[in-house]
């Protein structure tokens, strides 16, 4: 079992958050709920729920609500034929009166397991749609056989025709092949198959946008990013996301939960920041969104915080169109006095960074961290969840306001449990030296890594006067994340990580090196079908990363070396492997800040998609008898609320023992306000 290291003892800054969740995190609390396919599904724990106020934990209530309503958004706009086919399957899953021990009938079952996990019918990472395991005659012979009035049908369509159309869909493999296509392909929005765009190739897009955009606007809203670009008559248009408009009855249930959660604010900052959201809403206008996020952004007094809208954007092959998300928090305080030291010494990391001076911020400005307890997951954050977030992503909300980052403790605090034993470690690791160490340092290393991507390194630097912030287009979230994740690889190895107490000793930050390497380049190939290339951005820009240090670093550096007949990362000098990031981070931050869109290209279609055949075939064989899921997800805690007589509040408390199906199905009765098909 991986514990939480003795060597976190030696944190100053951190070993009150140690204690802390060793305390809190109970020993009988069980963290796996069950496997199926290539994922893991766990639960989190919520610590410290108990001692907020009644006030506190009714506005995390009325937000986790608002949380859950957008669920239906993002089905739809991964793909047009989502909703219909989860609810068509739903409906036979409920209703079917067969032998549920059927071969057949069990694909089906694990088929919308994987769709609900997915938010649709293609993998959340890889972005490959599924293959069922049921056969069309069986599809269709148990939809017949649900009533008409339980099925997804659109005005005036049979059963017969519902069958007819979504059939085609999930059994045809090049019918809506993959969700996100990034490269590869002469036009991008026609390769995929996410519901952005209706009607409109690549180039009619990028000259909507491109009429749109001033250069001479220093405070540019984020174009495109909450609305589906179409083309109707032959006309290019929007249609946006609001209420009124696309999308309209989950975001009314959306603002509803919000004017409730406006009610019980912490203090009239907070409500600011709500009431600024619910306008964003209902207008649907950019600038209010960008209000929203300065007031967001300064909101530092707030126990309870929360993320909820169209936010994140690489489910665009463009880096435009945002997916709707929501993760709802309150504040770690032990564990944020980390995260303070980072974000209060801020300027000195910026002004000691390898890159270029003019690439430099002058003045860092307001840089706020802290780590986080998640307490509802919700959107493009649920089941898979990031263990991090940056935001807001405006880049002149970034230079004018600062950013707001946060590392998600109890998720990864998760995670770490669940992988007690798993065994991947020993079987990928060279020796005992980087088993030992991954052991003793791997946890504190892993979150401070976190740390320093969130805070500094999507905070780091600046674009160049006249540089359009999506110049980079479809390489653009890959090259971000490889920018932050360089800042964080950079400074881990750097004296001043053990002179403001956030690492033991000079060496600790090797167990991440190793680790990072050995992920890059090996592991995270496990998440990968065997032939395909590396699809999803964060993935990419691992990939990225690693081999770029293989290749440049130097075998006396970095190399791949054979024992046994297996394949291992050795990493001879941690000295070198340091200079090479910091070699890497200057030419990124360059190409970021220069808009430079023929490098960002050549650097990721060099480093970050290929996969080496043999390799693969060797790491998948290896990975097969470990019984490893490459992915996990989770379930979220169930609300529980108590009122009296009026109606009132009176209690809220945290229930944890829903399962995973219990948990999809009653989501798609409770949160499922859209139309199968939305226009």
């Amino acid at each position: 079992m991986i514990t939480l290291s003795t060597a976190a003892a030696l944190l100053s800054a951190c070993s009150g958050n140690v204690q802390k969740q060793e305390e809190s995190a109970s020993d009988d609390f069980i963290y796996q709920v069950e496997k199926f396919a290539d994922l893991e599904i766990l639960r989190y724990q919520v610590p410290g729920f108990e001692e907020l106020s009644l006030q506190q934990r009714t506005l995390l209530y009325y937000l986790s609500q608002a949380a859950l309503e957008g669920r239906d958004i993002l089905f739809d706009q991964n793909c047009k034929y989502n909703l219909q086919i989860r609810r068509t399957l739903e409906a036979v899953y409920e209703n079917y009166k067969g032998d549920r021990g059927d071969e057949q009938f069990k694909a089906l079952e694990l088929y919308l397991k994987r769709v609900w996990f997915s938010n649709g019918i293609h993998h959340h990472y890889a972005e490959d749609k599924f293959k069922p395991g049921f056969t069309a005659e069986f599809f269709g012979k148990c939809v017949s056989a649900v009533s008409p009035e339980k099925l997804p049908l659109k005005e005036g369509q049979s059963v017969q025709q519902l069958i007819d159309e979504l059939t085609p869909v999930i059994q045809d493999s090049t019918i809506m092949a993959k969700r996100t296509v990034q490269s590869g392909n002469d036009d991008l929005i026609l390769a995929s198959a996410n519901n952005y765009y209706d009607g409109v190739t690549q180039a009619e897009v990028e000259a909507f946008y491109a009429a749109m955009k001033d250069p001479n606007d220093e405070k540019p809203v984020m174009y495109g990013l909450n609305s589906r670009l179409v083309k109707e008559d032959g006309v290019v248009k929007e249609k946006v996301w609001k209420v009124g408009g696309l999308y309209s009855a989950a975001l009314e249930r959306v603002v509803g939960w919000l004017e409730k959660a406006a009610s019980v604010a912490e203090n009239d900052a907070q409500k600011a920041v709500i009431e600024k959201l619910i306008e964003y809403y209902r207008t649907g206008d950019l600038k209010k969104f960008d209000e929203y996020a300065v007031l967001w952004v300064n909101d530092l007094d707030s126990r309870i915080d929360f993320v909820n809208g169209f936010t994140e954007s690489y489910g665009d092959p463009l880096g435009m169109k945002a997916s709707w998300e929501s993760v709802v928090n309150f504040k770690n305080i032990e564990a944020t006095k980390r995260t303070e030291i980072i974000s209060e010494n801020a300027q000195w990391f910026e002004d000691n960074s390898p890159v270029a001076k003019e690439f430099k911020k002058e003045k860092v400005k307001g840089v706020s961290a802290k780590v986080i307890t998640v307490a509802m997951l919700g959107g493009d954050c649920y089941p898979a969840t990031p263990i991090g977030i940056n935001l807001p992503n405006s880049n002149w909300i970034r230079v004018a306001h600062g950013s707001k980052s946060v590392t998600i403790e109890n998720i990864t605090e998760a995670y770490d449990r669940a992988s007690a034993g798993g065994g991947q470690t020993k079987e990928f690791a060279w020796s005992d030296v980087e088993v030992n160490m991954l052991k003793e340092f791997g946890f504190v290393t892993d979150n401070l890594h976190t740390d320093l991507h969130e805070c500094l390194g999507h905070g780091s630097g600046k674009l160049l006067p006249g540089v359009d912030p999506d110049a980079l287009r479809s390489y653009g979230s890959t090259v971000e994340e490889a920018r932050a994740d360089l800042f964080a690889l950079y400074y881990l190895a750097d004296k001043k990580m053990v002179e403001l107490n956030l690492l033991p000793n000079k060496d600790a930050y090797k167990a991440e090196y190793y680790k990072y390497m050995m992920n890059g380049l090996m592991t995270q190939l496990t998440r990968v079908e065997l032939g395909n290339n590396v699809e999803e951005a964060h993935m990419r820009n691992r990939q990225l990363i690693a081999r770029w240090a293989l290749e440049n670093g130097g075998k006396e550096c970095v190399e791949l070396a054979k024992k046994d007949g297996k394949t291992y990362v050795v990493i001879h000098d941690y000295d070198k492997l340091r200079e090479t990031f910091g070699k890497l981070l200057t030419e990124v931050q360059r190409i970021k800040s220069t808009g430079d869109h023929e490098a960002a290209k050549q650097l990721v279609e060099n480093y970050g998609v290929k996969v080496d055949a043999e390799l693969h075939k060797e790491i998948l064989e290896r990975f097969a008898p470990l019984n490893i899921a490459p992915y996990r997800g989770f379930v979220n805690p169930r609300y529980v609320v108590t009122t009296d007589a009026n109606g009132a509040i009176t209690d809220v408390q945290l229930d944890y023992t829903e399962g995973y199906m219990e948990q999809m199905m009653r989501y798609s009765k409770e949160y499922s306000s859209l139309p199968s098909v939305n226009k």
